[in-house]
């Protein structure tokens, strides 16, 4: 059984830098983030797998960067010039095999808790 634990949500304003932590219990094949706001569907953010890949959403890309610690077994992302539309529940997932689709929360095996992020305009 795999522990994910989110942290490093807050409250900010428009313009503005978070970074969000996954602690893991151990690392799985891939570990990705989601989102999710209220009344909106979920929404992979950015994933890596254990070859340090990373693909990021459209909605994201040159704006937040995910990395992982294996010493640490933690899971970062960092995010930049935050918008509005990026507030949401943030979730850490992991899958210990490949997926074709990596943004699709429902092939994915472990979650953690979540974590807020709000971005006031």
């Amino acid at each position: 059984q795999v522990q994910l634990v989110e942290s490093g949500g807050a409250s900010v304003q428009a313009g503005g830098s978070l970074r969000l932590s996954c602690a893991a219990s151990e690392f799985m094949y891939r570990m990705t983030w989601f989102r999710q706001a209220p009344g909106k569907e979920r929404e992979g953010v950015a994933t890596i797998d254990n070859s340090g890949y990373t693909y990021y959403a459209d909605s994201v890309k040159g704006r937040f960067t995910l990395s992982k610690d294996n010493a640490k077994t933690t899971l970062y992302l960092q995010m930049n010039t935050l918008k509005p539309e990026d507030t949401a529940m943030y979730y850490c997932a992991a899958r210990p095999a490949r997926v074709a689709h990596w943004f699709r929360g429902d092939l994915y095996d472990y979650w953690g808790q979540g974590t807020q992020v709000t971005v006031s305009s």
